[in-house]
């Protein structure tokens, strides 16, 4: 039976362990000294040696000839343990094993001697399982075992142990292991089996392993699967994965809005049968490293990128602001989340969302209007224009040809009536010449125009009513029921102190007319303008038309300073 890389080349002893040198020199210490402690606590994420580390432990306490890397794999404990058939080193998954009756077993058992070993060896995998009740019942035999027992606990989730737990054992923590450590790990498998491995696809394999030594080995040996050279390009199609270039040209073509390469790139990647999900985490990865190079000074520390590489990044972060970046990462994470939740649509997920990465105009938010702030704040230091979204043209219709009246002449009339043609009139109505106006002198004040009496002025001025958020508190004070109702409303004054509020519909409006909620809204209007209000100057309506009404400010400023 063919056995997976990650178990056949799993480490014998310490010096074996890749990127967790901080913990093995003092294993390989306590080795050499013969001073074990009672309880270990392994804690770090996926695929970084924690059961790895834990296993030769149990060897090592129990070897016969312990060297300097560890156990020495030569005596019958080493080989009995390598084996699977010592009986004194017991491995538990606690995610199964989790109930109080099963720590009651080895409660019961630590009394005895071991049969064949010097220590009797507990390892529990994934600790932090373990129900309440159980950790209850560890407690006083973790705390003083026998002088043969030890106990390792391993867990990928530290903050779900009780503290009382932790205090207990002496505790390492695993850290992830360096690209640099994983790529040479991979070039040593690579050699021994018999693989082609560049180095730009061993760093490729390293960098999607995020830190994890099995998932790194599992996806070398995905990628040796069809006896080929592995290259960059094999590893990029295998893992499904778009690579740092086209992430590149996809933030160029958001900064371009160029929508064709953007649902080219789309449409590779469902066409490919790639996971959608995949490219859009790249993506966020790359939106990352972009934030990293625009907000510190030494990039390169966090950055696990080659020169060319940090060089290409740098001239596509150029293109974009801060502001404009955290937004993207927004819109980015919304939509991983929606592509979550509903994998039919994950298409249409990602080109609504790309679009809406194209144009701020079509994002309200508050992330969307800093970046459009940002990007004029910039333009105004640079002295550049800033330029807009040119808008998508309609397709034009084709002309349809006029005809002719002379080919067709008028069908004759067969009926009683006689045919009347229309008049038309030879000469215009309009003088032939415009009136000259009167010269205006050079000193005349100018005149404001005069509207008739009983005709208003079409065009209103409404301010927002800043303090609108601190009158709906009030009222919800008052009548809890109709507060959602004024704050779906939005609330404006005007030149002459009235207050206009405009509701959605005519059902939030008909429910504030309701009671004494007339009279508890301008008392909180008072107070919060200062000044008394009277029935007239509160005006209420529906707003029907939402492109007219001046919604935000903000948006008419930076429209007009845009252009």
């Amino acid at each position: 039976m063919h056995q997976a890389l990650y178990r056949k080349w799993r480490p014998s002893n310490f010096d074996e362990v890749s990127g967790q040198e901080h913990i093995t020199s003092i294993l390989k210490y306590q080795c050499q000294t013969g001073k074990f402690s009672h309880a270990y606590l392994f804690c770090g994420s996926r695929g970084t040696g924690k059961t790895s580390c834990a296993k030769i432990l149990s060897k090592a306490v129990n070897c016969e000839h312990p060297t300097e890397a560890g156990p020495c794999g030569q005596c019958a404990s080493c080989r009995a343990i390598d084996a699977g058939s010592a009986t004194d080193v017991l491995e538990m998954d606690a995610a199964s094993n989790n109930g109080v009756d099963d720590i009651r077993d080895i409660r019961d058992e630590v009394i005895y001697a071991p049969s064949e070993l010097k220590y009797r060896v507990y390892i529990i995998d994934e600790v932090h399982m373990l129900s309440t009740s159980a950790f209850n019942a560890l407690l006083k035999t973790l705390e003083e075992p026998p002088e043969h027992v030890v106990f390792v606990l391993a867990t990928t989730e530290l903050q779900k142990l009780p503290a009382t737990i932790i205090s207990r054992c002496q505790r390492f923590d695993f850290r992830r292991i360096s690209t640099e450590a994983l790529s040479a790990r991979l070039h040593l498998i690579a050699r021994a089996e018999g693989f082609t491995l560049e180095d730009e696809a061993a760093r490729l394999i390293a960098r999607h392993a995020q830190g994890g030594m099995r998932d790194a080995i599992s996806l070398l040996e995905l990628c040796a699967g069809n006896h080929l050279p592995i290259t960059a390009d094999l590893v990029t199609d295998t893992i499904g994965s778009a690579g740092r270039e086209g992430m590149l040209r996809v933030a160029t073509a958001v900064a371009d809005r160029d929508y064709e390469t953007l649902f080219s790139m789309v449409d590779e990647t469902v066409r490919s049968s790639r996971d959608l999900a995949v490219f859009w985490q790249d993506l966020i990865t790359l939106y990352r490293d972009m934030l990293v190079l625009k907000t510190t000074k030494n990039a390169v520390k966090y950055l696990d990128l080659t020169d060319s590489e940090q060089a290409a990044m740098t001239q596509v972060a150029a293109r974009f602001t801060r502001e404009t970046l955290l937004w993207h990462v927004g819109l980015l994470e919304d939509a991983l989340f929606s592509m979550q939740k509903s994998h039919s649509i994950k298409r249409t997920v990602a080109e609504i969302t790309l679009i809406r990465l194209c144009d701020p105009l079509l994002d309200t938010s508050t992330e969307s209007i800093l970046s459009r702030l940002s990007k004029l704040e910039e333009a105004a230091l640079t002295g550049t224009p800033v330029a807009r979204p040119a808008p998508v043209a309609a397709p034009v219709a084709p002309a349809i040809p006029v005809a002719d009246p002379d080919e067709f002449p008028p069908e004759p009339y067969f009926g009683d009536e006689p045919v009347c043609e229309p008049h038309i009139p030879m000469t215009s109505t309009l003088p032939k010449t415009a009136p000259v106006a009167p010269a205006k002198p050079v000193n005349a004040p100018e005149k404001k125009p005069v509207f008739p009496v009983g005709v208003e002025q079409n065009r209103r001025i409404l301010r927002p009513l800043r303090a609108w958020s601190e009158v709906v508190a009030r009222v919800g004070e008052r009548n809890p029921m109709v507060a959602p109702f004024f704050k779906q409303a939005k609330a404006y004054t005007t030149e002459d102190g009235k207050v206009i509020i405009k509701f959605g519909n005519e059902f939030a409006l008909g429910m504030t007319k309701k009671g004494d909620i007339p009279e508890t809204l301008r008392a909180a209007l008072a107070v919060a303008l200062g000044r008394p209000i009277s029935p007239d100057d509160v005006l209420t309506e529906v707003e029907n038309d939402t492109k007219a009404s001046p919604d935000s400010m903000l948006d008419l400023i930076l429209e007009a300073a845009e252009e």
